[in-house]
């Protein structure tokens, strides 16, 4: 991997960075190891990457949602889902005022389920408009990002 050209070692780092689960938090620990990229090109490569496809969930998963709830077993799971974050957020006059804090609590936590994908659908099953819950999970991602780099990058200083 370490043969590769400079620009396809950032587009796949890019790529990482789309990936549901990796996203920034990890496209960038893995594009360092795998192609020693440094730390600030490999994270702006991987915040793209995993910024691109936020909006785009935000906005359209619902028709994907319509389109595979005509199928019995993939319908009870989406309506479960949809009935219950939206019976939540209805009954919650807080939860209503402090949507986008929550949602960029929620993503910037590093742990896997907690990232742009999760946050991008849970805004969608909240029918939060993307202008209002877009900016909360992109900096969510970014901290989550930085908490990631900064403890890969002392997990290195001990072990050396």
């Amino acid at each position: 991997m370490a043969n590769l050209p400079l620009i396809i070692k950032y587009i796949l780092t890019g790529i990482l960075g789309m990936f549901p689960i990796i996203e920034l938090r990890y496209s960038v620990i893995i594009s360092q190891y795998l192609f020693n990229l440094p730390v600030l090109p490999a994270f702006i490569c991987g915040l793209i990457g995993n910024i691109i496809p936020i909006y785009f969930i935000v906005k359209y998963i619902r028709p994907l949602f319509d389109f595979f709830g005509k199928w019995k077993p993939f319908k009870v799971i989406i309506d479960w889902a949809s009935e219950k974050a939206t019976k939540k957020i209805a009954e919650n006059k807080k939860l209503q005022n402090y949507t986008a804090l929550g949602l960029f609590l929620f993503v910037a936590i590093p742990i896997p389920t907690t990232g742009a994908w999760v946050g991008s659908l849970i805004a969608n099953f909240l029918d939060i408009p993307p202008k209002k819950s877009v900016p909360p999970i992109i900096v969510g991602v970014i901290v989550a990002g930085l908490i990631m780099v900064f403890a890969n990058g002392g997990i290195q200083y001990l072990l050396q």
